[in-house]
Formats: structure tokens, sequence, C-alpha cells
């Protein structure tokens, strides 16, 4: 864990669902934030770890977890993950106190969100489409930037809480709004990944010094956070961390399909969507994203 500091704050009742790569430290900084929590994942050991490392108490269903639970935050896979911890007789909506807000940190679909926003009004809770931008890294340092979808009153009330995990937590409209702001973001990473790739790829053909290279061109306008903290490890064929090829594919996936939707061309995605797809098939599909890069060493 980080030295991160938290502000004083009441101390909330909060469930999290879900200790994956993402959650577990998410969680963690909730409960260094001095919440009162209770974590629920699909396999126990997990689950009975982090209660070991952060104290508070583990559940076996997400509807126990969920139970007196003021806030339920959530982080898993996809979308049929989402809606198994959230309905049926198990799911956290079967526990939740009227009132209580679900507050979402998966990447998911906007529609998705919209459906569990209208499942959870029915049933008197709040649900907040919330996913989060930093990978790991941010996760554990508790610094992740988080895009919010659902009703003002329901992000004013979870919104402080979430502080502890994150350097910013932002309303950007009404529910799935969110979801679509990742999409964004990812798209964004996308093209730029690619074009990074490129970039160095060409510069080592020409028998360039890429490390001071990047040093140099970093101080300008092709400066990026993907320059800045995958430029050198992009050089040194180095793929072993960050996020993966298999997250980044799925979450294009959401991106394409929505595009498909609303009518957006998305020519550059759809292209770089498939490069990934050479990536899974050369055995990378837990490389970083930025092993994009290898495509082209593979073709030199």
């Amino acid at each position: 864990m980080t030295n991160k500091t938290y502000e004083p704050r009441t101390a909330h009742r909060v469930a999290f669902l879900g200790l994956g790569v993402m959650g577990y430290p998410m969680a963690g900084h909730l409960a260094r934030a001095g919440h009162h929590i209770t974590v629920y994942n699909r396999t126990t050991k997990k689950a009975e770890q982090w209660v070991e490392e952060y104290g508070g108490k583990f559940a076996r269903t997400p509807r126990e977890a969920a139970a007196g639970a003021q806030i339920v935050f959530c982080c898993v896979g996809n979308d049929d993950d989402l809606r198994d911890v959230v309905l049926g007789t198990d799911g956290a909506y079967a526990g939740m106190d009227q009132g209580a807000v679900f507050f979402d940190n998966t990447t998911a679909s906007a529609a998705v969100a919209r459906e569990l926003s209208a499942a959870g009004k029915q049933r008197g809770v709040c649900f907040v489409d919330a996913p989060v931008s930093g990978g790991q890294a941010g996760a554990v340092n508790g610094m992740l930037t988080v895009m919010c979808g659902g009703e003002q009153a329901a992000f004013d009330r979870a919104q402080p809480v979430a502080m502890a995990f994150a350097r910013a937590v932002t309303r950007i409209g009404g529910s799935g709004a969110g979801q679509l702001a990742k999409m964004v973001n990812q798209l964004c990473i996308a093209g730029l990944v690619q074009g990074l790739s490129e970039g160095i790829n060409f510069g080592l053909a020409a028998g360039l010094d890429m490390k001071l290279v990047l040093q140099v061109i970093g101080k300008g306008a092709a400066q990026s956070w993907q320059m800045d903290n995958r430029g050198s490890t992009m050089v040194d064929d180095k793929f072993d961390f960050g996020f993966a090829v298999d997250w980044m594919r799925k979450d294009l996936g959401l991106c394409l399909d929505e595009a498909r939707r609303n009518g957006s061309p998305l020519p550059v995605a759809a292209l770089v969507d498939q490069f990934y797809a050479d990536l899974q098939a050369m055995g990378g599909g837990r490389w970083d994203t930025s092993s994009l890069i290898r495509r082209l060493r593979k073709k030199a």
C-alpha cells in the first residue's frame, strides 16, 4: 500500500464485491480510510486473505455483503458478472436497504448500467455507474480517476467515500454516462498506443537511441502518459505489467458495439482492435497493452 493520506470523513458501512487486481486494493483503501467494510469475492479464499490483511469481514454471497451497507462498491469483469452479483435471490439488490447506493466500478456497457439503474429504482436503491481509469497502479496508489453516471443525490452520497481510492470522482451525467466516458478514454488510448508503437519501432529501425529520443520528444507536443510510463519499457520489450490485452479487447468491444448504436465511425479503434487480436493469437493476451509494438517487430 502507498503513503496515501485520507481526509477525515464520517465512517460509513460499506460493502465491496469483487477482489481482483483492481478491487482488492480499492477495498483496502476504504478500510484504511476507516469505513466499516464487508467484502465478497467469488473465490472465498481471496476474501479471507483480504480480511486477514485489512480487517473487516467477508460474506459468502453478495446479498449478505450488501445487507446494512449504505454504499455497495463493485468491481467485476463484465456485464454478465455484474448481473450475477446484483440480481437474483443472492444478489446485492436483494440485501440492500432502501436508499442505499450501488456504486459500480466495473467497466461494462452503458446498456447494462441503465438496466441495473432501472431495476434498482424498482427496489428503492440507487445505481451509479462509475468505471475507473488509472490501471492497477492507480488502484494500488489510491489515485484512480472515476467517471460517474447516475442521479446527483446518489452521486453526492458516494463521492466522498469513493475518494478513499481516487484522486478525482466526477459525475458526467445520467445513467450510463460514466460508462460512455470510459469508452472515450479507451478510444483515445488505443490510437495513442498504436502511434507510440509505430514511432518507437521506426526509430529503432533507423538506429536511434530511442530512450534518448523519448526523453527529448517527451518535453514537446508528443508527450503523453503512455510515453512517460510505457515508452522505455516498450524499447526494452517488457510487457509483464499494467492493463492486459485481453481487458483492452473487452473494452474496445464495448466501444464498437456502442458506436454501432449511435452511428459514430471508429476506423482507428476497429483497426487497433484487430491488432490486439493478432497479439492474442501470438499468446499475448496477458501482455500489457503497450505490447502493440511486438506485432510490428514480428513483421520486421
